[in-house]
């Protein structure tokens, strides 16, 4: 009788786990997708930003937030317009997105991890920091400053998203790999100065200065020499992984894409430079490739360098109890 009481409460606790644990994933599942969205949202911003400012249509739109008055400025619409118009448009997405997943944190809340509705609350922090940024940008009319924080807090939004995205996919890391995560780190460091200092080079003029009366170089001589330490972490982290074969069977696509990012993106540097800065499409390539890498590497930084056993992992527990 005591037997049978045993096997009962097993069996019912067994159940439980599964409807808990298919309960949370449920909501878990969807915070997932809603942050993949917010991915791609995040880095369409930052290209789309980067266009704005290479087609120099950050004054487009006079006014801020509307258009020349109107949400839809029809009467005035033009190329740049548009790439103003539509940078702002994706921002406002962005901060609806994210506005959306912290409500759901908020009311979904026992049924989630603690820390998720934290982190989405600096998500929405950051939003609004961004969105004042944007407002400053209009009003100190392209600030070099200004516009340089405007893409400090884009990249910020997307490492903090990316880690977020990650940490719902990491259900169990068995070995934190401490050194790997401050091998990725560093060209992260480095990639993140370069990128800034390119933005110091657009809204300061000084790469067309330097191209045209070879004057005031210092700023995209450093910009070129940050290519070197990159190049070299992105080989030592690669090199690593291949000594530590585990590492290199989990990861090989993301450092594939890192390798072809990295000489890409020094292809087309090296092709804006030729054609003196007057090809928009290598400029914004550049730009999209950046946000590309910052993703790539983030994404290594936080997601588990292993297999995960997850569900799998709590269930087989239980059922070698029951069996017992």
């Amino acid at each position: 009788m005591v037997f049978k009481s045993n096997l009962l409460c097993k069996i019912i606790g067994f159940v439980h786990l599964i409807n808990n644990q298919l309960y949370k994933s449920k909501y878990l599942t969807i915070f997932k997708r809603l942050g993949s969205h917010s991915v791609l949202a995040l880095i369409a911003l930052i290209v789309i930003g980067g266009a704005t400012r290479v087609m120099e249509a950050g004054l487009a739109c006079p006014d801020w937030p509307l258009c020349y008055g109107s949400f839809l400025p029809f009467n005035h619409m033009n190329l740049r317009v548009f790439l103003e118009w539509f940078h702002r448009l994706d921002a406002f997405l962005v901060g609806i997105l994210i506005l959306f997943k912290f409500s759901l944190s908020i009311i979904w809340k026992n049924e989630i991890p603690n820390w998720l509705p934290k982190t989405y609350s600096i998500l929405l922090f950051l939003v609004i920091v961004q969105g004042s940024f944007g407002a400053l940008t209009v009003i100190n009319l392209l600030d070099s400053y200004t516009v340089t924080g405007h893409l400090l807090i884009a990249f910020l939004l997307l490492i903090t998203t990316i880690s977020i995205n990650q940490n719902l996919e990491n259900n169990d890391i068995e070995e934190p790999l401490i050194w790997w995560r401050f091998l990725l780190f560093f060209p992260l460091l480095l990639t993140l100065v370069q990128s800034f200092i390119g933005v110091r080079l657009s809204s300061t003029w000084s790469a067309h200065i330097c191209l045209s009366f070879n004057k005031q170089c210092l700023i995209l001589n450093i910009h070129k020499l940050f290519a070197f330490p990159i190049a070299f972490s992105i080989l030592l982290i690669t090199a690593a992984a291949i000594y530590k074969r585990s590492l290199l069977n989990e990861n090989w696509k993301y450092l594939s894409a890192l390798i072809f990012l990295l000489f890409s993106q020094i292809a087309l540097g090296v092709l804006s430079l030729k054609t003196n800065l007057n090809e928009p499409i290598f400029i914004i390539g550049h730009q999209l490739n950046a946000s590309l890498f910052i993703a790539i590497l983030t994404t290594l930084i936080f997601r588990n360098p292993f297999t995960k056993k997850g569900l799998n992992h709590s269930l087989n527990s239980q059922m070698v109890g029951i069996n017992t």
